[in-house]
């Protein structure tokens, strides 16, 4: 996709931040980082945003004008460096993605059974795309981050008459859809195809995950286990222990057993691939990464045959991510975390 073929997202400022702060806010991401991120030869960054920065529960359906003033900037910082932004609504009225990898229930999403909180979204999604439909930077509308549901049964009808909406007020405006299972390639599956040529689709890759999130403290199953595998290799007693604990085998679908390496993630990637040549549609690998704490040569080798496949398919894709957050290519200082794991983004290695 023009504009969009290698960025970086940047996680933790507008979204998954500790507390709504100002403060925090006007200093995370500045003009100088996404001045930064253009000297590095990537061509857009993917934006996720929390809802309660375009909006407060007390008053749905007004502009919290501080909080859309971040966007603003944001989006006129890169098209001052020339950079394209993926737009995403990271959490949404009635909806968090954050507790089913701790617990694999997402109970508390209301969004997509009450009528009430879907107006709200749809709502939402207008204000937004109204205020955007002349943005200064090349844009994309990402409608929601990794949904929690096991398939899109109750994902499609919402998101078709979101795509409606948005329709009405912004008739040329790039609009990207993900798929269920938090965005995974298998999310693919059943996903609503709208008839329409400014739709894009999209997919996360984080697999396999007892590798990229080894004992990452908000990822259980992970977590309890405890090892730290090399890539590429194998995940050795990984499916003995979930066999003894079933309650982490939410994502033990993967294959356990096989060597961890670049046909693997071949394998990974390959129903994206499929849905592409089937639907003819652009798609887009909106994260992906290893966490920071695993051992440099394993990340860097992952990472460089998860960018081979991208390249050979034709998919652009943002890494997950720019600054900390467990997975950043600078820590939250702005120091560069590993200068070969960011030659291969940039392209350099």
């Amino acid at each position: 996709m023009e504009n969009f073929d290698k960025g970086v997202n940047l996680g933790g400022w507008l979204s998954q931040y500790v507390a709504y702060d100002h403060e925090h806010f006007s200093t995370f991401i500045t003009r100088a980082d996404i001045g930064r991120i253009a000297s590095w030869g990537l061509d857009h960054v993917r934006l996720p945003v929390d809802y309660p920065v375009f909006e407060s529960d007390a008053t749905p359906g007004v502009p919290n004008e501080e909080g859309f003033a971040y966007v603003d900037a944001c989006l006129e910082w890169c098209a001052e460096a020339g950079l394209g932004v993926v737009l995403d609504v990271h959490e949404a009225p009635g909806f968090t993605f954050r507790n089913d990898l701790e617990e694999g229930d997402a109970s508390g999403n209301t969004l997509f059974e009450d009528a009430a909180v879907q107006d709200r979204f749809v709502a939402l999604w207008q204000m937004i795309a109204l205020r955007y439909r002349d943005a200064p930077a090349p844009l994309i509308l990402e409608l929601l981050n990794e949904v929690t549901l096991p398939d899109n049964r109750l994902w499609n009808p919402l998101a078709a008459r979101t795509v409606q909406a948005i329709r009405e007020v912004s008739p040329d405006a790039v609009i990207m859809i993900g798929g269920t299972d938090n965005n995974a390639v298998s999310g693919l599956a059943g996903l609503v195809e709208i008839d329409d040529p400014g739709i894009v689709y999209t997919f996360h890759t984080y697999e396999p995950l007892y590798f990229t999130h080894q004992n990452a403290p908000w990822a259980a199953g992970p977590r309890e286990w405890g090892q730290s595998p090399a890539y590429p290799g194998y995940l050795e007693g990984l499916a003995d222990w979930l066999a003894e604990h079933p309650q982490h085998n939410q994502f033990g679908d993967q294959p356990v057993d096989r060597r961890m390496d670049r046909d693997y993630l071949a394998d990974v990637v390959a129903p994206a691939v499929e849905f592409a040549a089937r639907t003819g549609r652009e798609l887009y690998c909106g994260e992906f990464g290893v966490a920071s704490w695993v051992e440099p040569g394993s990340r860097r080798r992952w990472l460089a045959d998860f960018y081979s496949l991208l390249r050979e398919h034709g998919f652009g894709s943002a890494i997950w991510t720019y600054k900390a957050m467990d997975f950043g290519l600078v820590d939250a200082y702005g120091e560069v975390v590993d200068p070969e794991y960011l030659a291969i983004v940039i392209g350099d290695a």
